[in-house]
């Protein structure tokens, strides 16, 4: 599924690129940003660097295109986080927007890919897209949030695409469509059964190549599943972002 974009949208990127330095800590040698996606380097922890993605303006708003592209190449240790949640909002220009990510994972390289929630607000169009690709022995954390709607409101229309490979084998396509204009049956009890918060993690470790996880239910409305891979998905619906997200580190702990 694709979308076309407005001339009149804002058009922004981000890059960052982390290698390893050689004596066990990680370097960033790129570390760019423009318009309304600003990127920041803080305070990292042991061979860790540690970048926050900082929203400048608002957005996406109609017709917007973002593109967040980050590497950890081989021996680096990268987390990548944001200052605040995303909101998707309306816009003068009434095309959807797009959002989309492109994370790469090098050879004894780990990446973890932690952002805050992504809003969908009440007439807004959006359509995100995440694409990971991992070497044989990268590891990867990855968590997704998506909330239909601020308090009291309905939510726009929110689609969202993760891919992932290993190896360049897929180990996992899904896509997720929400709101107005949605397949029907997405807010059923097949979907998200009347719930406005809906998120997943991703886990690859080269470990689960010879122990994979066990699938598991995580509290009500998680559930752990081990892919055709060394990895793991952990799918979650919940009322609001908090109890998501105490939902997803539940999950998370029992994977450790």
């Amino acid at each position: 599924m694709d979308r076309v974009t407005a001339p009149g949208g804002v058009r922004a990127r981000a890059r960052v690129l982390a290698r390893g330095d050689g004596r066990g800590g990680t370097v960033l040698p790129v570390l760019e940003g423009e318009g309304p996606l600003a990127v920041r380097r803080t305070r990292g922890s042991g061979a860790e660097a540690r970048v926050m993605l900082v929203g400048a303006m608002s957005g996406p708003l109609g017709g917007d295109r973002f593109t967040v592209t980050a590497e950890a190449a081989r021996g680096a240790r990268l987390r990548v986080g944001s200052a605040a949640a995303t909101l998707a909002l309306p816009g003068q220009d009434k095309a959807g927007a797009r959002y989309d990510v492109r994370l790469t994972v090098g050879d004894d390289a780990e990446l973890h890919w932690l952002p805050e929630p992504l809003i969908s607000a009440h007439g807004s169009d959006l359509y995100v897209t995440t694409r990971v690709d991992l070497a044989a022995t990268g590891r990867l954390l990855l968590r997704e949030e998506q909330v239909l709607g601020r308090t009291g409101e309905e939510p726009g229309r929110l689609t969202s695409r993760l891919a992932v490979r290993i190896a360049g084998r897929c180990v996992l396509v899904q896509e997720l469509a929400c709101g107005p204009g949605a397949p029907g049956g997405w807010d059923g009890p097949a979907g998200l059964a009347g719930h406005r918060a809906v998120g997943q993690l991703v886990v690859v470790r080269p470990e689960f190549e010879a122990a994979p996880p066990t699938p598991l239910v995580v509290g009500p409305g998680a559930a752990v599943m081990p892919l055709a891979g060394p990895a793991a998905l952990v799918t979650a619906v919940a009322p609001d972002a908090l109890r998501l997200r105490r939902l997803l580190d539940e999950a998370l702990a029992s994977l450790d």
